[in-house]
């Protein structure tokens, strides 16, 4: 099932649906994986700390806000396919950035990490029946379908190294 052929796009998550190429979504997972999309892994280092505006996160902190996004939305996915009728709540993106350790580890541990749980994300969605796939549930107080989830797993990170390459790599000037 690609994203075109969802019966309806999820507002807010809509945005980031639509950065994901015309496919299937187990290949979408696949193309849009986590070192593919960060493929600029001596960019990424040479900005180490560096923000490009005061308040803004660490290329670190973004690569974790990567990793916690794709697990609340793979665990919501889950939830909804296994028909379970709790509603499941927004998330904090600050507090989650705010309360981590991510900052011990090194840019290609916390890749490494998000590459890994893409490997295990890809297995979730391989079991899941078309059936399943297009079931609605309820998350942040938006009607979406494990389907858009799984768009959306791939689509957040392509909007997030947009961003960086528009506002982080013309820090380094080259």
């Amino acid at each position: 099932m690609k994203w075109k052929d969802l019966p309806e796009l999820p507002q807010f998550y809509d945005r980031y649906i639509k950065q994901v190429t015309d496919q299937p979504l187990l290949d979408a997972l696949r193309t849009h994986e986590p070192t593919a999309i960060m493929a600029d892994m001596d960019k990424l280092a040479q900005l180490g700390d560096q923000v490009y505006e005061p308040g803004k996160w660490t290329i670190k902190t973004v690569i974790q806000h990567m990793i916690d996004t794709e697990r609340i939305m793979a665990y919501r996915a889950l939830c909804i396919a296994r028909k379970d009728k709790t509603i499941l709540p927004g998330f904090d993106e600050n507090s989650y950035a705010d309360n981590t350790s991510h900052l011990q580890n090194n840019l290609e541990d916390l890749v490494n990490e998000w590459q890994i749980l893409r490997v295990s994300n890809i297995l979730l969605f391989r079991s899941m029946s078309e059936e399943m796939l297009l079931t609605k549930g309820q998350a942040s107080n938006k009607i979406i379908t494990p389907a858009a989830l799984g768009f959306v797993i791939c689509g957040h990170p392509i909007h997030h190294y947009k961003v960086i390459k528009e506002r982080y790599f013309p820090i380094l000037g080259n």
